[in-house]
């Protein structure tokens, strides 16, 4: 089993910055994939970026520019760091982990943390 467990999240002003960490702990050697995704309200839970254990990253085209997913493998960590905030960014900030072959479909990761509130203000 692999646990997940995000931090970094709080209330931003737009046009602000956030920088959010996710640890991973347990059979982390299992973890190829690390992604980020979000879920506000009554939505399903949208792709936000995501990166291979060789550093290759992917992100949704509304973030393209503005966040950035890095990871320290000797740390098991994750990170995304999110600039030039917007309204439209609030909502809970979960993060993954999955295989290879993860993608941005959320059923192909395996391992989810407990998420994190973002919440930007107009």
């Amino acid at each position: 089993q692999v646990q997940l467990g995000e931090s970094g999240g709080g209330l931003v002003q737009a046009g602000g910055s956030l920088k959010l960490s996710c640890a991973a702990s347990g059979r982390t050697f299992s973890v190829n994939t690390m992604g980020w995704f979000r879920q506000t309200p009554g939505k399903e839970r949208e792709f936000v970026a995501a990166i291979r254990w060789n550093g290759v990253t992917y992100y949704v085209d509304s973030v393209k520019g503005r966040f950035t997913i890095s990871r320290d493998n000797a740390k098991n960590t994750v990170y995304l760091q999110m600039n030039s905030l917007k309204p439209e960014d609030t909502a809970v900030y979960y993060c993954a982990g999955g295989p290879r072959t993860s993608t941005g479909a959320a059923i192909s990761y395996e391992y989810w943390g407990q998420g994190t509130q973002v919440t930007v203000s107009s």
